[in-house]
C-alpha cells in the first residue's frame, strides 16, 4: 500500500476516534457530575398544633427526622451539551434565637462552610478552596439585626412567613438581606427554612476551574433549622 495513503488512513481512523470520544463526553461528564445534595424546604406533612408558645430561647437542634437542621448551596453547573442544578449541604449548623412578647429579637445562625459536601469530592474539594477559600473563612453567618413580630405564626401546624431583617457574612464579605422564612410550630418544636438568593459577584467569590465546567454567578443559599426550646 502507497505511503501517503497509509497515512490518509491512519488520519481518517483518528479522525472518527476523536468524533467518538467527543460525542460521549458530555454523557459522561454528566454521569461524573451528578445534581449534589440539596438542603430542601421544610415539610410540613403530619405537623402537630403547637404546644408551647414561641416566647423564650431557641437553639437549633441536630435531631434527627424529615425536617432535620441542614444548610447548603444551590447553583446551575455548566457542562458540555448539559446544563444541571447542582448542590451541596451540611449538617453542621449551629445558633439560637430569642423570642419575646411573640417577637423575634435576636438570633445568629452559623454555618461550618469546611463541611459542605455534594455527591462528587473533586468537586467538593474546589468548591471549599478554590471557591468558598475554607481555609480562609470556615464560617457562614446570618444575624437578625431587626425586630420581626411572629404574633401571625400559625399554631394549628400549618405554615406561616415572615420576613427577616439580618445580614450574611459569606466569604469574609457582609450584606444586609431579608429573607422570607417559612415557619411551622408543631408540638414543642419550631422549623425554619428559607431560600436565600445569591450573586457570588458580592461576596467576591470566584468561580473555581472545574474541568470542562463552569458555575453560574447567580444561585442560592438553601437553609432549613431544626429548633428547641431551652427555657
Amino acid at each position: 500500500m502507497p505511503r501517503n495513503r497509509k497515512i490518509i488512513i491512519t488520519i481518517f481512523v483518528i479522525a472518527i476516534a476523536l468524533i467518538a470520544v467527543l460525542s460521549i463526553l458530555p454523557t459522561v461528564l454528566s454521569a461524573m457530575n451528578g445534581p449534589g445534595v440539596k438542603t430542601e424546604g421544610l415539610n410540613a406533612q403530619g405537623a402537630k398544633a403547637a404546644s408551647t408558645s414561641m416566647n423564650g430561647h431557641w437553639k437549633v437542634t441536630g435531631r434527627a427526622g424529615e425536617n432535620t437542621t441542614s444548610a447548603g448551596y444551590t447553583f446551575h453547573e455548566i457542562l458540555p451539551g448539559d446544563k444541571r442544578v447542582t448542590s451541596g449541604s451540611t449538617t453542621k449548623v449551629e445558633g439560637s434565637l430569642n423570642v419575646d412578647q411573640d417577637t423575634l429579637t435576636g438570633g445568629f445562625i452559623t454555618v461550618d462552610m469546611t463541611a459542605v459536601a455534594s455527591d462528587n469530592e473533586r468537586r467538593d474539594i474546589n468548591v471549599r478552596t478554590k471557591m468558598l477559600e475554607t481555609d480562609t473563612y470556615p464560617t457562614a453567618d446570618f444575624e437578625v439585626t431587626a425586630p420581626v413580630d411572629l404574633s401571625g405564626v400559625p399554631e394549628d401546624g400549618t405554615v406561616g412567613e415572615v420576613t427577616v431583617p439580618g445580614k450574611l457574612t459569606l466569604h469574609g464579605h457582609t450584606k444586609d438581606i431579608s429573607p422570607t422564612m417559612r415557619v411551622l410550630r408543631s408540638g414543642d418544636s419550631v422549623v425554619v427554612s428559607t431560600d436565600i438568593p445569591l450573586n457570588r459577584a458580592d461576596y467576591e467569590v470566584e468561580t473555581p476551574d472545574f474541568v470542562a465546567a463552569s458555575i453560574d454567578e447567580e444561585g442560592e443559599i438553601n437553609i432549613r433549622l431544626a429548633l428547641e426550646k431551652t427555657s
